[in-house]
């Protein structure tokens, strides 16, 4: 079924190599690395949306996904009969389909970054259209996504080595913080610490 959850390997959870070459690039495109600091690709984004779309909340398990199905509001949220998983799996094969159709057969990651570029500028504004699924709601989607892989805890798997936190200075989960209270509105320029404490404090 198209909902289901592709069979494992030891680099993935979810995707297909093909959906998650497409998604690591869709990410790095939202998320670039450029002068101010790495971006989606350095953080590896990709592997904390494989996660999560392999877990309870890709299944929709704590959402109430029934009946009837509308396209809803901003304020009321996900509104679709398929959990992210299946939104995920039917967009990306419906994108896959419309870029070999329109680029010579190459997939989305095949694509140069401006072309790349304007196919999810079309998605964002509703100037494209898949069929079966919104690819409106799919690039809010994976924007949402994309944003929280970058900037949550290393231990869900995105955020690698903590690149979204030190580029925008935050320390992270430390447990005490007196040390640092008078510091008067300054910067503090002090590593970041993840729940699972931080890379140099692991043994070989």
């Amino acid at each position: 079924m198209a909902d289901q959850p592709a069979l494992p390997d030891p680099t993935r959870t979810f995707f297909t190599a093909a959906e998650r070459a497409c998604v690591r690039a869709i990410s790095a495109r939202l998320i670039p690395s450029d002068d101010t600091g790495p971006g989606a690709e350095e953080a590896d984004v990709v592997t904390f949306i494989d996660r999560q779309l392999a877990g309870f909340y890709g299944r929709g398990e704590r959402w109430y996904t029934k009946g009837p199905f509308s396209e809803g509001t901003e304020q009321q949220g996900y509104q679709f009969e398929s959990p992210p998983a299946g939104l995920y799996r039917k967009a990306l094969a419906a994108l896959d389909a419309h870029c070999r159709r329109t680029h010579e057969g190459k997939a989305f990651d095949e694509l140069g970054a401006e072309v790349q570029d304007g196919i999810l500028t079309a998605m964002e504004e509703g100037e494209l259209e898949f069929e079966g699924v919104a690819a409106t709601a799919f690039f809010e989607l994976v924007l949402d996504n994309t944003i929280e892989g970058f900037f949550s805890d290393p231990i869900y798997g995105g955020n690698r080595d903590m690149v979204g936190w030190r580029l925008v200075g935050f320390p992270g989960a430390r447990y005490d913080y007196r040390d640092y209270l008078d510091h008067d509105g300054k910067r503090l320029d002090i590593p970041p610490v993840g729940l699972a404490g931080r890379p140099e404090w692991k043994t070989p």
